[in-house]
């Protein structure tokens, strides 16, 4: 069999793929590269998640890539809309061409004498090969089979349906039913208020409260500038406002959390009015910013709290019953619908064994160095997002800092590169420095 090669082998074609690709061929043109994606599209979670109202919980002038601006005018955008960016992007540089779909990485090895991956893939059913000089892993962080549910007592006994939103399908009737969603970040706050739309009533059930803030549906300040001036310097100034503002916030809330808390309890209040018992539902016992924080786009789900079509619960669940949810209070929900919004599997470089000259490597056993390459495996990287602020921020200074690490590799005639811990005092810290349950 016939191993197809390229200089630099990229596995993805979500917003990292896309981005790498076209860093790639802008900033080391004389290297040639090649996208692998397991799937038959382009998009990545864009074009995996379908349920109803899915968005950015990032504004689109620092989640959209540096290199082609966002243009349209909401700030947070609908998944449609960043699916079509996305794949307009792919296509406007030409990226798209250089992808491979239907490719499912499986192992990479890696030859210290040859100085090269040997990649392994799957595809319907058959074993395929491709070799590099460079792997860059844009796979994302999740496992895109299954979606992370907690193990509930009595599940089997619940008479409705039960969905994870990962695995939203178009034929999930929720018209004019009970619906339970179970959780409190991103994807159940945008879920909810959409889901009331058309449910007779839907509760969302959280075991503890997230940090929320309304975030209007359009930029005013952005949509002046796109039109008075050029789009590429209207949107350079808007993501400069937003990388400036969100960090200065995240400092904020770190140094002075109680201050933050009560600015953000107060934000709350003021939507709901003061009847309604935000410390219950709105007030998490970790400080701000210690785990995501969600955005209420518009502020569309206070508004289906105001207005009775969502109720919030706060407890834990004890079981499922024949006809829904009973807490631990000894309060029974009932139900014709639960959707388990409780986050994501997480899955680094989507499962790949990695072996170098023949020896497995564990990741999570190795340092990480810049967050982008693991300690003792040659000539690989990872793009992997921020999780305080918009993940593509990241993706882009990783992506060119692999282009600058290989234009010097080039000009030096350097076959490989290896991050090594010399430092026998060095001392460890989680990748992901956050408590969120699924990453725990």
């Amino acid at each position: 069999m016939l191993a197809e090669h390229v200089d630099v082998l990229v596995v993805g074609a979500g917003i990292s793929g896309i981005g790498a690709g076209y860093h790639l061929q802008t900033e080391c043109p004389g290297r040639s590269y090649a996208i692998l994606e397991r799937r038959d599209s382009i998009g990545g979670t864009w074009d995996l998640f379908r349920y109803p109202g899915v968005r950015s919980d990032s504004d689109m002038y620092t989640l959209g890539f540096s290199f082609r601006p966002w243009t349209e005018p909401k700030a947070i955008a609908e998944g449609p809309a960043i699916l079509d960016y996305v794949r307009e992007t792919a296509a406007e540089y030409g990226i798209d061409r250089k992808i491979r779909f239907g490719h499912h990485v499986k192992q990479a090895a890696w030859s210290t004498q040859k100085a090269r991956w040997t990649v392994e893939t799957e595809r319907a059913g058959e074993t395929c090969l491709f070799t590099c000089n460079f792997l860059f892993m844009c796979s994302g962080y999740y496992d895109y089979d299954q979606g992370y549910t907690p193990e509930f007592e009595g599940r089997e006994r619940f008479a409705g349906r039960i969905i994870h939103p990962q695995k939203w399908t178009s034929d999930v009737d929720y018209e004019s039913k009970r619906v339970v969603v179970i959780g409190s970040g991103a994807t159940a706050v945008t879920l909810v208020p959409e889901l009331a739309k058309k449910a007779a009533h839907v509760t969302m059930l959280q075991r503890t409260p997230t940090y929320m803030l309304s975030a209007p549906l359009e930029d005013r300040f952005a949509n002046f500038l796109q039109r008075h001036l050029p789009s590429k310097a209207a949107y350079l100034i808007t993501r400069w406002k937003y990388v400036l503002l969100g960090l200065l916030f995240f400092k904020y809330c770190r140094r002075f959390p109680e201050r933050a808390k009560r600015l953000l309890l107060g934000s709350v209040r003021r939507e709901l009015g003061d009847a309604y018992d935000v410390e219950r539902h709105f007030n998490p016992p970790y400080g701000p910013w210690m785990q995501r924080m969600c955005l209420v786009a518009g502020g569309d789900l206070f508004e289906s709290l105001r207005n009775g079509s969502v109720s919030m619960v706060t407890d834990r669940i004890d079981c499922f019953t024949e006809k829904g949810l009973r807490l631990e209070s000894g309060d029974e929900l009932e139900a014709d619908v639960v959707v388990t919004a409780t986050g994501l599997n997480l899955q680094l470089n989507g499962g790949l064994e990695i072996k170098v000259d023949g020896r497995s490597v564990d990741p999570s056993r190795c340092m990480s160095y810049k967050g982008m390459m693991f300690s003792d495996v040659p000539n690989m990287a990872m793009s992997m997002g921020y999780t305080n602020a918009s993940w593509t921020l990241k993706c882009d200074l990783t992506c060119g800092y692999v282009c600058r690490l290989l234009n010097h590799m080039e000009s030096r005639g350097y076959e490989q590169c290896c991050p090594r811990v010399r430092d026998p005092e060095l001392e460890e810290e989680p990748m992901l420095d956050f408590s969120s349950g699924y990453i725990r």
